[in-house]
């Protein structure tokens, strides 16, 4: 199959914040006219006298000769650019004095006769389980291996099985524990991870067509830090295509209370593989909600980090300021396990920010000052189930305060942040037409949203990352006076707002619609204070019991 180069066919031009486009001028190479500056105008908004379209036409021209040079040469994906986003307001700087953690773990567990019941406990009792020698990481591993291979195809949830390399790692495990090693809670636990973290010997496929054979000669920090701890990495699960959605080139991930729906995403195979039970937990990542909205789709409780605190370094580029990397697993705690592990700073990735995470069972949930965006949960705004929770936290004691979510910025024009990053994450994508292998062709699918974006100027580009720190500060200023703020997972501009801002937020299931698909409640804190996350998520899991449903498909 022959591509086009389309950088060769004149039809744009991007500099100095203004785009020129031919589609006036015709398609001839190489002519800047001011017929063709004029069409530009239209794009931008923007009006130029007759004499000043003049004026531009060499500078145009050399900025164009510049955009052709920079495409003869070759850039990878994973190279970031000279510019990092800092998600830190002025005055604020994370704490850096690591305690000691206090997982508040059981001395002992029983385990179930059945493996099904094993494979869906969380990760805090099978960390019991191993470190009791109740069980084998190799047994363990087994039942999970087993049980992918028996429910994948089902789910369409996995890209890579990596059997072979489990059963080395748990055989490992199982011979330092016999030996008196033991590395802490990880120890021995299967996992899986999102197939845009590179391994090395696997392909890593992002989920897109013209990538399915890629193999890149590295390992992911976070799975490096998870191998470190004990886990045993047993396969990559699916992601919709370059990290949107549920469609990959495979096809639909599957949610597994509702094999009519697909698992959302873009999380979608970690997601769909946690809920099922064919892992106690899964890498994901999130750039505008892919950790939130797979965790609600598949029951499964997912937590996306501050932005900063987990290396993305070997983690496929989509918007290098706002991707986070997080755990989806089955409860709170258990995404606090994987955080400790995965968390700190990595000289291999510029955007992290060194702090500490500290979370202490001892400390109590009453301890904290907890609010909630009033007006999402008003009137038609709010489901029963979300109302439900503030009366389930009311009834566990906390203090309910209302607040409002007020910027004094337009949040929705800022997103052409991540528009610009992905279209330059995959610029050569575009101009070599590779994009018209992707499944999802639609209007607001990838390679049109990439196409398109090429035509947003750089001046606006800056523009908006300047009111994205007004944004910072003045959500800063409304964290500042809560630990806590409890939220619809989708209620009106929060997931823009917070993954902008780089906020964590903890998403966990808080019942059931009637076509049996769960719905979930996502609380929020400042900054790195995902301690005070835990702290409130783990008590209302312990107060409810959503989290422990299975879907009764794959609960057998």
């Amino acid at each position: 199959m022959l591509f086009k180069n389309k950088s060769k066919l004149g039809l744009f031009v991007l500099g100095a914040g203004l785009l020129s486009i031919g589609f006036i001028a015709g398609k001839k190479a190489g002519e800047i006219t001011p017929a063709a500056i004029s069409g530009a105008e239209t794009l931008i908004g923007l009006e130029f006298s007759q004499v000043e379209k003049d004026s531009m036409i060499q500078n145009l021209t050399n900025h164009r000769n510049s955009f052709e040079r920079m495409r003869e040469q070759k850039i990878e994906n994973a190279t970031s650019p000279s510019l990092y986003f800092n998600p830190l307001p002025h005055g604020f700087t994370p704490s850096q004095t690591q305690a000691p953690f206090d997982w508040g773990l059981p001395e002992k567990v029983n385990l179930p006769e059945k493996e099904t019941d094993i494979a869906f406990l969380p990760v805090a009792a099978l960390s019991v389980l191993i470190k009791n020698k109740q069980i084998s990481s190799e047994r363990l591993t087994t039942i999970y291996l087993d049980r992918i291979k028996k429910y994948a195809d089902t789910l369409q949830c996995l890209i890579t099985l990596m059997e072979e390399e489990a059963l080395v790692q748990a055989k490992k495990m199982d011979a330092e524990l016999a030996a008196g090693i033991y590395r802490g809670p990880l120890h021995g636990i299967p996992y899986g991870i999102k197939d845009l973290l590179a391994v090395k010997g696997t392909k890593t496929t992002w989920g897109a067509m013209p990538y399915k054979d890629q193999v890149i000669d590295e390992t992911a920090t976070v799975v490096e830090k998870l191998e470190a701890a004990g886990g045993v990495l047993v396969g990559k699960f699916t992601l919709g295509a370059l990290a949107m959605g549920d469609v990959w080139y495979g096809g639909v991930t599957k949610n597994p209370w509702n094999l009519e729906q697909g698992s959302s995403g873009s999380s979608a195979g970690s997601g769909s593989a946690v809920g099922a039970g064919l892992v106690p937990f899964a890498i994901g990542t999130e750039t505008l909600g892919s950790i939130v909205s797979p965790s609600t789709r598949n029951g499964v409780t997912g937590l996306r980090p501050t932005f900063g605190r987990v290396s993305r370094h070997g983690a496929m580029a989509l918007s290098w300021s706002m991707d986070k990397i997080g755990p989806m697993s089955r409860s709170a705690l258990d995404n606090a396990i994987v955080l400790a592990v995965i968390n700190g700073f990595d000289p291999k990735d510029k955007s992290t920010i060194a702090a500490a995470f500290n979370y202490d069972a001892k400390k109590s949930y009453k301890e904290l000052k907890v609010g909630y965006f009033a007006p999402f949960f008003e009137g038609d705004r709010a489901s029963e189930f979300d109302k439900k929770v503030l009366e389930d936290l009311k009834a566990m004691g906390v203090e309910l305060h209302p607040v409002t979510l007020q910027t004094s910025v337009d949040v929705s024009s800022m997103l052409i942040s991540l528009y610009v990053e992905g279209a330059a994450a995959f610029d050569e994508m575009t101009r070599m037409d590779l994009d018209e292998l992707l499944v999802a062709q639609h209007r607001n699918a990838w390679p049109n949203l990439f196409r398109s974006s090429r035509f947003i100027p750089a001046v606006e580009y800056i523009q908006a990352n300047r009111f994205r720190n007004i944004l910072i500060e003045e959500m800063h200023a409304l964290f500042s006076d809560y630990d806590v703020i409890v939220t619809p997972s989708f209620g009106g501009n929060q997931l823009q707002v917070t993954n902008l801002t780089g906020h964590p937020a903890l998403c966990m299931p808080s019942g059931f619609l009637e076509n049996g698909s769960p719905v979930s409640i996502t609380f929020l804190a400042n900054l790195f204070d995902e301690e005070k996350l835990i702290q409130l998520g783990r008590a209302y899991q312990a107060h409810t019991d959503w989290q422990d449903k299975r879907p009764p498909l794959f609960d057998q």
